[in-house]
């Protein structure tokens, strides 16, 4: 191979290996935009808002789907929920379900 292939081999394998360490923290990521909210890590603090750390991801992908359907009525779930692709949600509902919930 020339250096030329070579180079371009490595700079391709270094893209994906910078791809891949940004997928593993995007549902971390997104759901930081829910701290306001639901609190760190999903942690809410009172009873205003639900906590959703250590919920299932089917049970909130299924509240999200509601929210963004109209199904269930908010004040700003509905308008937030549209704002994320099928995928970001699913990561976002990853991320707190594997956050131990309250004890």
């Amino acid at each position: 191979m020339t250096i030329t292939i070579r180079l371009a081999c490595a700079m391709a394998l270094a893209m994906a290996c910078a791809a891949h360490a940004q997928d593993a923290d995007l549902g971390r990521n997104l759901a930081a935009t829910c701290a306001n909210c639901h609190g760190t890590n999903g942690h809410a603090k009172g009873d205003t808002v639900k906590p959703l750390a250590g919920v299932s991801a089917q049970k909130i992908l299924a509240a999200l789907a509601d929210y963004k359907s109209g199904a269930q009525p908010a004040t700003i779930m509905h308008q937030i929920a549209k704002g994320y692709t099928e995928d970001q949600l699913k990561s976002i509902a990853a991320f707190f379900a594997a956050q131990p919930g309250k004890k």
